[in-house]
């Protein structure tokens, strides 16, 4: 039996070349030897494929055009252009170019007064409204073998475990069109995505200890955080 080797992993995070000047953006620019899309042409074509064929087409298509209406001052070229828009915004009118009627809203209970103002958005807007919390079931962290000294509360003789499949299979049977998710913890939020039937998008993560900005942390690299610099514990 022979080891399949190990693939050449692609490092577009650390492209020695400025964003100017790369092949991904002039077929006539640079790019390493690892770039992905020079050594996986085949991939990109079958992408492609994907991309254009409905129902993809249309939801690529639209993704787009919400895209490029996020800046104005286009008209005077890229180094003009400025944001326009939060994303809760972005997303109405994404659901709106898709012609979306109903939509869901799986949120984490510690955001529920986010998810209150959420849901008034979306339905000020003329969507119908499908939500589920994290906890919804009732069922007992205990069931998934964790012991005590695992939980939150290590003291709790029932301490409700997230449910990130019900919240799935909750809106598959509310037949929504396009979900939201807003603040399901990592891993959690996997769950969901693998569950759910209809796409969906993130409006906001989860982040304990930076008020769900979790790019706080990335920004902050070279000073408060750079205790990131060294492999944790």
């Amino acid at each position: 039996m022979t080891d399949t080797p190990t693939p050449l992993l692609p490092h577009c995070a650390t492209c020695p070349y400025d964003w100017s000047e790369r092949w991904c953006r002039n077929a006539k620019g640079k790019a390493p030897a690892d770039c992905p899309s020079l050594r996986m042409r085949d991939l990109a074509e079958t992408s492609m494929a994907c991309m254009a064929a409905e129902p993809c087409g249309e939801f690529a298509r639209q993704a787009s055009r919400e895209e490029a209406s996020c800046y104005g001052g286009r008209e005077a070229g890229y180094g003009a252009v400025r944001p326009l828009k939060p994303r809760i915004v972005e997303i109405v009118e994404f659901a709106r170019r898709m012609g979306y009627g109903r939509l869901g809203l799986a949120f984490c209970i510690g955001l529920r007064a986010e998810a209150g103002v959420v849901n008034e958005i979306l339905a000020t807007n003329g969507f119908a409204v499908a939500s589920v919390g994290c906890k919804i079931g009732g069922k007992a962290k205990s069931l998934l073998g964790l012991e005590p000294a695992e939980q939150v509360d290590p003291t709790a003789a029932h301490e409700t475990m997230c449910n990130p499949v019900f919240q799935a299979l909750a809106l598959n049977e509310a037949r929504t069109e396009f979900n939201i998710l807003l603040g399901l913890c990592v891993g959690h939020d996997s769950l969901f995505f693998k569950h759910a039937t209809a796409m969906g998008t993130v409006l906001a993560v989860k982040d304990r200890l930076l008020g769900h900005n979790p790019l706080a942390a990335v920004y902050h690299y070279d000073s408060y955080c750079r205790y990131l610099k060294e492999p944790l514990p």
